[in-house]
């Protein structure tokens, strides 16, 4: 049975509240969501804790999204071994139609009771999840790439049915992918330092089809309403977490001007020349915004690398000392660059240098009659700069 959106409360942002179910005749093929890992790991995580309450592992579980929907997912191959205290649970993750590497995956998690351990819920990562091995990450080196939404999301649907439980004891959670050592050849993992398995990733819960021309029509659609709404600003953003942190920068704007154009550069800024739009601004983080520096029509990890060169040479532009700039050059990820150069105090004339480089390349790319700015924020949406096209 696949998962199925049950209304909340508190509904999610507009672009997860549509009800996905597989097989629904009524959506274009190549337009369904599916669920990241980390949800699929939260689901499996708090389906197994209540079977250790239970002592029996229900068929479904309701799980909370990080987005604030909650979503019934199917329970496979649930069980409890009372005397060792401990519970068993798997969701099959459903990517939707995103051309995803851990579609498929058993996204598997054993719950074990830790007495006396009052309040303690202990993540862990077993077989098939990487172990992070270089800094960039934003993760322990040695640690699981379980990243920080998903691992709270875990933790949060742990503790929602613990319940009493937590007052006198702990709990252990282990999340492993049969096969995820296999899947993860068939990213990038290895590259950026994560070996032997995949990550748990996520930071809504929900996986849009990004490299699907679905997608990149959508893009296009959401700035004609937008221009057919009388707007004269429209505000790229590259996902959830950037749009969040842009509508909080540009408060006075409609939502209709904001737009997740995801990796598709090319189409949004293509429609916004199209459509004539006065002003355009730009949401992203250090790894999109070096792709903007790059010309990148998409930005998907699969189309193209981070340009290690252009960080590297920001770096040097902005004082870092040789050494450093030739650890950049030889970094895998843009988050190596903007955590190093922090520590330096270096972060907001680092990004600025990047703004302007993005500017001058979607200008060059993209040329029309419209006012560019460029904001920044860092991996927890917090503000670092803006940049306007007259300062670059």
């Amino acid at each position: 049975m696949p998962p199925e959106i049950i209304p909340v409360d508190n509904p999610a942002p507009a672009e997860t509240k549509t009800k996905v179910r597989k097989g629904d005749a009524k959506r274009e093929r190549g337009n369904r969501t599916g669920f990241t890992t980390g949800a699929c790991s939260a689901a499996a995580a708090r389906a197994a804790t209540l079977g250790l309450l239970n002592s029996e592992v229900a068929e479904t579980v309701v799980c909370r999204l990080p987005n604030g929907s909650e979503v019934s997912f199917a329970v496979i191959d649930g069980y409890v071994e009372e005397v060792a205290g401990l519970a068993h649970a798997v969701i099959v993750k459903d990517a939707g139609d995103d051309p995803d590497a851990t579609h498929g995956a058993h996204m598997t998690a054993d719950v074990r009771l830790l007495r006396h351990r009052a309040g303690e819920i202990v993540l862990k990562g077993g077989f098939g999840v990487g172990v992070v091995t270089k800094d960039g990450l934003g993760l322990e080196v040695g640690g699981p790439a379980i990243n920080p939404v998903p691992r709270r999301n875990i933790v949060d649907n742990v503790r929602a049915v613990a319940g009493e439980l937590l007052d006198h004891d702990g709990l252990e959670v282990t999340i492993s992918v049969p096969g995820g050592d296999e899947m993860a050849k068939k990213t990038l993992n290895a590259r950026l330092g994560i070996l032997g398995g995949i990550s748990i990733l996520g930071t809504t819960g929900i996986v849009r089809p990004y490299s699907t021309a679905a997608f990149r029509a959508s893009v296009v659609q959401a700035v004609d309403v937008a221009a057919r709404q009388g707007q004269t600003s429209v505000i790229f953003t590259t996902g959830g977490r950037t749009e969040k942190f842009a509508m909080k920068q540009l408060p006075e704007l409609d939502e209709s001007c904001f737009v997740q154009m995801g990796d598709f550069v090319k189409a949004a800024f293509s429609s916004a020349v199209k459509r004539e739009f006065p002003k355009v601004y730009v949401g992203a983080m250090v790894g999109k915004l070096t792709k903007m520096c790059q010309g990148l029509a998409v930005t998907h990890a699969w189309k193209a690398e981070v340009d290690r060169d252009i960080l590297a040479e920001s770096a040097q532009e902005v004082g870092a000392p040789p050494d450093l700039v030739e650890e950049i050059r030889a970094a895998e990820t843009a988050r190596f660059a903007a955590e190093k150069l922090a520590g330096m105090g270096l972060t907001v004339a680092f990004h600025q240098q990047l703004a302007k480089k993005a500017i001058r390349s979607l200008k060059k790319h993209y040329p029309g009659n419209y006012h560019l700015a460029v904001l920044v924020c860092d991996f927890e949406g917090q503000f670092i700069c803006r940049v306007d096209e007259e300062e670059a």
